[in-house]
């Protein structure tokens, strides 16, 4: 028997550090947190995606009184820039939150379902996702979801 070590990479930093492409997607994923449907959690969350082309895709969380048939903020942004721009590849991805009208103190990081969507979109193009968990002052920065998402179940599983 032998112990698997599993370790991320994950870049913790100040707003301020972040680079001009990283930060506009970071503002676009915050301005849009008014358009998250949230009227019973009050947890709004946003998502913003940028393509290959430049194209910045935003989505929001749409909750709904019959739990859960509502969706994820980054789900919804995936599924739409994914149906739009099949041809192009999602480069990165910021994620935001507000609690209550105030965005929130710390990071927050995707739920196991929109891990799983992400890791799909990450294999469909073969290319890793940039994924920037955006809070009041702070952020995290990860290079593929794969960091946070160790032992992955994908389409191998298959064969």
């Amino acid at each position: 028997m032998k112990t698997i070590r599993i370790s991320a990479d994950i870049i913790e930093c100040e707003k301020s550090e972040l680079s001009a492409e990283d930060l506009e997607l970071v503002k676009s994923s915050e301005n849009f947190l008014p358009h998250a449907y949230a009227p019973y959690s009050k947890f709004s969350v946003s998502a913003a995606v940028k393509l290959d082309n430049g194209i910045i895709i935003n989505g929001t969380n749409q909750e709904n009184a019959a739990s859960p048939s509502g969706t994820c903020a980054e789900r919804t942004a995936i599924f739409y820039a994914n149906s739009m721009y099949p041809e192009n590849k999602i480069v990165a991805m910021a994620i935001s939150a507000f609690f209550d009208g105030s965005i929130i103190k710390n990071p927050i990081t995707p739920c196991g379902s929109c891990r799983q969507v992400i890791l799909e979109t990450e294999k469909r193009y073969k290319s890793p996702i940039k994924i920037i968990l955006s809070s009041r002052n702070k952020c995290l920065i990860i290079n593929s979801v794969t960091d946070i998402l160790p032992l992955d179940f994908d389409s191998s599983f298959f064969d």
